[in-house]
């Protein structure tokens, strides 16, 4: 109610600071290099990223100091790994629940998704994007089957150096409320694991254009992923 009420009466500032902020942001690329792999030995492990520009890479020069490159690193001494990524910049939860509509059908033993930016730049409550999240859960689990899925916290945006204030402070608020139902949603979930690295992020560690992880973060974030994927795989 409040987060409406705000909404309303401060819409035109938080739309002229949208335009601006789109504006005078550099346009990163997403990270060059492999998309899928295989490599390691041990154990086989078949893992699917999926998501947004942060699971792109956006940020980072190269996948090997992306998020991909970082996970693959921690787990192929573990592992064989077989591994893809399939994360488009500016993707919603809404877009990539569509465009996995349209990936083959195979099995993967863990996905691990990076979503929630975007859908909190959108006009959309809560309560839409968890359904949407268990719509999209739903779909990872027939779609391939897994056994796995690990979701990360939308990160602090009221930390991000590239939005000005109020427009910071709003989108900071409502992340913090998606993420409360992510958790209280995913808790209830026995595939579902949820990490939050949002107490490492600092704006220093950021990228030049203030709104995507850089390559320290990306590094923390593969090894937190990790860690929760070998405490499962490493003892079975």
């Amino acid at each position: 109610m409040i987060h409406n009420l705000v909404l309303l009466l401060m819409a035109p500032v938080f739309i002229a600071q949208g335009r601006y902020v789109r504006r005078i942001t550099p346009k990163l690329d997403e990270a060059s290099g492999p998309r899928c792999g295989s490599v390691g030995h041990g154990k086989m492990l078949r893992i699917l990223l999926i998501g947004d520009s942060a699971a792109a890479g956006v940020g980072a020069a190269d996948q090997s100091q992306a998020l991909s490159g970082h996970l693959v690193n921690e787990l192929c001494n573990h592992f064989k790994l077989e591994w893809k990524l399939h994360a488009k910049s500016g993707s919603t939860t809404k877009e990539t629940r569509f465009s996995l509509a349209h990936h083959p059908k195979q099995d993967y033993d863990i996905v691990v998704v990076s979503l929630g930016v975007n859908d909190v730049t959108k006009p959309l409550s809560s309560i839409r994007w968890i359904r949407q999240q268990q719509a999209l859960v739903a779909q990872i689990r027939h779609h391939f089957s897994t056994q796995q899925i690990i979701l990360t916290k939308i990160p602090p945006m009221e930390k991000f150096p590239a939005l000005p204030h109020p427009l910071r402070w709003y989108l900071g608020s409502k992340a913090k409320v998606f993420n409360r139902q992510l958790a209280r949603w995913t808790a209830t979930q026995s595939d579902c694991e949820l990490i939050d690295i949002n107490f490492r992020l600092k704006p220093e560690q950021m990228a030049v254009d203030g709104f995507h992880p850089g390559p320290e973060i990306y590094q923390f974030w593969g090894k937190t992923i990790a860690k929760v994927i070998k405490a499962r795989w490493c003892s079975d």
